[in-house]
């Protein structure tokens, strides 16, 4: 059973409608207990990163979601600002985030148009059970003004060109997470979310 994080920040619905049209066991999670007894773990993310990390501090998960995450290794899966909150700390806002993985979340230059909005490619620099029968460079869709900066180059699984190569999708032992979002990309998209409902996070 996937547990999809229902906070107000997020974009909670539209993942679970991808998730029912691939007749994916899921549920919406909104508090602590909701999460204790779910195998796998969806963070969606819609607006800013301080929106984010402040509703999920006010609706009490953070803790457990830290617990269920880095303690238990459940598989996790962030998409969009769920990428983003993961590091250190982000320049939207001038944000403290989870802190989960090494890094942080800066702005694109000036000389693009900011958000980046529309398909995208992706390059994916190494294997992972995300990346199962993915068609080379996919396109996918994202609505992104920031982008992660990852301390460890081993964190980083996807990139993609705006302004210059960012990271675009990360992976670390349990912990994977996509910039764009994956609900909104069409079959690749769902390939994606298929190939983590059967990852066993290792």
């Amino acid at each position: 059973m996937i547990g999809v994080v229902d906070y107000r920040a997020g974009n909670a619905p539209s993942v679970m409608y991808a998730l029912a049209r691939l007749r994916i066991d899921a549920r919406l999670v909104s508090d602590a207990a909701a999460l204790s007894d779910v195998d796998h773990i969806i963070l969606p993310g819609v607006g800013a990163a301080r929106a984010t990390v402040d509703s999920l501090t006010e609706s009490g998960l953070i803790e457990v979601l830290t617990e269920r995450v880095v303690n238990d290794r459940t598989p996790f899966l962030g998409i969009c600002v769920g990428l983003q909150i993961l590091f250190e700390h982000s320049e939207e806002g001038d944000t403290d985030c989870l802190g989960w993985l090494p890094g942080k979340v800066q702005r694109f230059p000036e000389s693009v148009r900011v958000p980046q909005i529309g398909w995208n490619s992706v390059r994916f620099v190494r294997d992972h059970a995300l990346t199962q029968d993915l068609p080379a460079d996919p396109y996918l869709y994202f609505v992104n003004s920031f982008h992660a900066v990852p301390t460890d180059d081993d964190d980083v699984l996807g990139v993609t060109d705006y302004a210059g190569e960012f990271c675009s999708v990360v992976a670390h032992k349990n912990i994977a997470a996509t910039q764009f979002h994956a609900e909104k990309s069409g079959e690749v998209g769902l390939r994606i979310l298929t190939n983590f409902a059967s990852w066993n996070g290792f």
